[in-house]
């Protein structure tokens, strides 16, 4: 017995005459042009990267700067060896390994941007469907947006004590201005003339915006989270500047109290390789959920 079309299967069907997409552009497999186009530019990646560690490393040979201030490639290394197991009775870095400070703070990140995520995703649908809503909230949130976490991580200090929930709650504010954004003005943006053809054909306001408004929406609320993800990201040493020992940025703070730069040198890379990919594992995911958007 053959199944009755869904709301979004009828809507495109209602509104096929206004709207004409580009036809399908193969099956989805790569040419070899584009393969060829793909490993140059691993290749200059590569070639840029041997580039500025070997810049690293002449520098640090010459000894143009004090060790303390540059680290040799060497020496950040040899942090990596020690921060990653037991070395003289001493584990890790103030009793945690490497990976286990940097997965604590990952999941500070996913915790507190997640439900930033969330909070910006309905604040966005809000903001795109009532016009009043947009009014009474976004000052609010565009005043959120321009402010940097440290300014208002002391007054959380001061409301939450020094535990996990300033570090969260701070991660949390600092995501959701971005996905509210992005969300308030992709589903403000939604095409006309599909909400007008599911509306004809009897669709409710929840059926419209579930089905047809977010939908259309997705690709610039997944640039939204991505951003909103980054921007957390970059606010974990914030976070973790007040009792965040275990954890990545507490780790990065601690070694610069005692002028231990190769450490702080190894945090850093630790942070930014594994933003890295987060934010290719989001565009990964992007690519699946709206292979229509193209990425430039």
């Amino acid at each position: 017995m053959p199944t009755s079309p869904s709301l979004r299967e009828r809507t495109a069907e209602a509104a096929a005459p206004e709207l004409s997409g580009p036809p399908n552009k193969g099956d989805g497999r790569r040419t070899h042009p584009e393969r060829a186009a793909l490993l140059r530019r691993i290749g200059l990646r590569v070639l840029a990267l041997a580039v500025l560690l070997g810049g690293w490393q002449l520098v640090t040979a010459l000894q143009i700067w004090s060790p303390v201030l540059v680290p040799s490639p060497a020496a950040v290394w040899q942090a990596l060896l020690e921060t990653s197991g037991t070395h003289d009775g001493v584990r890790g870095y103030q009793g945690h390994t490497l990976i286990e400070h940097l997965g604590i703070s990952l999941r500070r990140i996913l915790i507190g941007a997640g439900a930033g995520v969330v909070a910006g995703l309905v604040l966005g649908v809000l903001m795109g469907t009532l016009p009043w809503v947009r009014v009474v909230l976004e000052p609010a949130v565009a005043f959120l947006r321009t402010l940097p976490p440290l300014a208002y991580f002391s007054l959380l200090i001061i409301w939450f004590g020094i535990d996990e929930a300033p570090k969260l709650w701070l991660l949390a504010i600092a995501a959701m201005p971005p996905v509210a954004v992005a969300t308030a003005s992709a589903v403000a943006s939604a095409p006309t003339a599909l909400v007008e053809a599911a509306r004809a054909i009897g669709a409710r306001r929840g059926q419209v915006v579930t089905s047809v408004v977010l939908p259309s929406a997705l690709p610039e609320i997944l640039v939204g989270v991505r951003l909103a993800f980054g921007i957390a990201y970059s606010s974990v040493v914030a976070a973790e500047t007040v009792n965040g020992l275990p954890g990545i940025g507490g780790l990065i703070r601690d070694a610069q109290r005692y002028n231990q730069s190769d450490t702080v040198v190894l945090g850093l890379f630790a942070i930014g390789i594994s933003g890295l990919l987060i934010d290719a594992a989001l565009r990964l995911l992007s690519d699946r959920l709206a292979p229509w958007r193209s990425h430039t």
